[in-house]
């Protein structure tokens, strides 16, 4: 009862405060196509968000029952749904899990249509997910998904159940290293120096991702530590993005040279062609951290 009131108050009383400033409350939501991807893709920015009294949700768009080498199905969908319950508790943000199998996510028209309901239900500013760039199936149709929920989610008579928007969210992509058919474009770069370590917290609520799966598949997992203090600096270490020459020119524009030089961590995001088209003033409103 006393970590539900104080959860509540962790994520009302920044909000509160945003209201009490005249700030406009933006509200986001990331879209992973697995539990962890939200986190780790956009945890830091997520953070940032939050700081500021404006409103996160993660979502993933499948339940996660075979990522593991040893454990799946059922068993494994339940331990991950719990790992993302408590990966949100961690960042101060609502997980939604949606019960899609892992590897077998299709753009099917049910799950536009709810991909569709959850942006319009949290009256989204922001909808951030994957590019159509990836060697997992689930990440392209999940780009997919969410592409083709873009347009729709103005439109009255589809999924007349839930209220329209009066006009599309900004639609971003998450970072990735694929190069055809075009190299991610770091549009947006948010400084999250301040928020890595509580990004690398809630991401590793996900024990059977960070610290067992992805280190088998890496081939390293003899070298994930046991107790939690190193496992925490080994995930920092593993998580951290490098920068280039154009996420740093990305990062002077938004920031100014002088704090771009003191910037140690970053995410960045390209802006989809598809939903809201900002302009320079509309991106700075949109991320009111950007140069602070």
């Amino acid at each position: 009862m006393k970590k539900s009131l104080f959860l509540i108050l962790f994520i009302l009383i920044p909000a509160f405060y945003a209201l009490a400033q005249n700030d406009e409350i933006i509200n986001v939501v990331i879209f992973g196509s697995h539990p962890d991807d939200a986190d780790k893709q956009a945890g830091g920015t997520a953070l940032e968000f939050l700081k500021r009294g404006h409103n996160v949700v993660f979502v993933s768009l499948t339940n996660g029952d075979a990522g593991h080498q040893s454990l799946g199905g059922p068993r494994l969908a339940h331990k991950r749904y719990l790992e993302a319950m408590e990966a949100g508790r961690r960042f101060g943000v609502e997980y939604i899990v949606l019960n899609n199998h892992d590897g077998k996510l299709l753009p099917k028209m049910e799950i536009r249509e709810e991909v569709i309901r959850i942006i319009r239900r949290y009256n989204a500013d922001i909808v951030i997910g994957h590019r159509t760039n990836s060697l997992h199936p689930d990440r392209r149709n999940s780009a997919i998904l969410i592409q083709d929920a873009a347009y729709m989610v103005i439109v009255p008579n589809i999924v007349p159940d839930e209220e329209p928007l009066e006009e599309s969210p900004l639609f971003l992509y998450f970072e990735d290293n694929f190069k055809k058919p075009q190299p991610f474009s770091p549009d947006i770069v948010v400084d999250i120096t301040g928020s890595y370590d509580g990004k690398i917290y809630g991401m590793a609520a996900h024990e059977t991702q960070f610290f067992q799966w992805l280190p088998w598949v890496n081939k390293n997992l003899d070298m994930v530590p046991d107790g939690e203090k190193e496992r925490l600096e080994w995930l920092a270490q593993m998580s951290r993005a490098p920068m280039n020459p154009e996420k740093k020119q990305s990062l002077i524009k938004w920031y100014g040279k002088e704090r771009a030089a003191e910037v140690e961590v970053t995410e960045s995001f390209e802006i989809c062609e598809y939903g809201k088209q900002p302009d320079y003033n509309e991106i700075r409103r949109l991320f009111p951290m950007l140069g602070e």
